[in-house]
């Protein structure tokens, strides 16, 4: 039975080991040569197979997709807790997945789910997702759950509050949360919901600053770039491969 002091630690270790854990599930979309993103990140191109939908991949059904049992084994080993419903989604970054719990949003990954669930909130966050990647959407309008300390839930509400399009320095979100820049910078890389929260509009001032997420700066760089409607927009090339 879980006490009241003890909730906010077990949060943060679930966040944790669901975080780890999406490192070793399955690369979906990307299984073999064959497999080529085309411009709607909504679809891929099988050579052998013509446009496979998402949907295609989270049943099993697309052409190429390789169920990996060592892979989910070694995911299923590293969550020490049930796991979370989970969705996945192709986008021009790279395939990322989304988690919810207790009816809010908690993660956003970096790869493709070995678990795929279609429920409410995560087919929302899809079809909202998949209209930022559009340019059709410039705010999310989803329940979060991010778990973290009081003093990061002070930063990450800050970086909602940032317009879309727009920057903030470290310096200026420290102004507002509290801290210092540097402590900025670590409640950013501890973002369990990067895109939905969003770190990547928060840029030192003289430089790009750091991004955790993804490819790294080339992301953070991509999706300003998107939310700038600078064009032309292409994948990034890892994204791509």
């Amino acid at each position: 039975m879980e006490t009241e002091a003890q909730q906010p630690l077990l949060a943060r270790q679930r966040q944790t080991a669901i975080r780890h854990a999406a490192r070793y599930r399955n690369d979906g979309g990307r299984q073999g040569s064959g497999l080529k993103h085309c411009r709607s990140h909504r679809f891929f191109w099988h050579a052998n197979g013509g446009f496979q939908r998402d949907s295609h991949v989270i049943g099993g059904h697309a052409v190429g997709y390789v169920s990996h049992p060592s892979l989910d084994s070694r995911c299923k080993a590293a969550l020490a807790f049930p796991t979370v419903p989970q969705l996945s989604l192709h986008t021009p970054i790279g395939d990322i997945s989304v988690s919810e719990q207790d009816g809010g949003v908690v993660a956003v990954d970096w790869g493709w789910g070995s678990v795929q669930s279609e429920t409410s909130l995560l087919c929302r966050s899809r079809e909202q997702l998949h209209a930022y990647f559009d340019g059709e959407l410039t705010a999310f309008a989803l329940p979060l759950a991010p778990a973290g300390t009081p003093y990061q839930q002070r930063v990450w509400q800050a970086l909602r509050a940032i317009p879309y399009g727009a920057t903030r320095s470290y310096l200026e979100i420290a102004r507002v949360a509290g801290g210092s820049p540097r402590s900025v910078g670590q409640a950013n890389g501890n973002n369990p919901i990067p895109i939905i929260i969003p770190c990547h509009r928060v840029v030192a001032t003289t430089h790009l600053g750091g991004y955790s997420g993804g490819d790294g700066l080339a992301t953070k760089r991509w999706l300003l770039a998107l939310e700038a409607r600078e064009q032309p927009l292409l994948p990034i090339p890892s994204a791509a491969a």
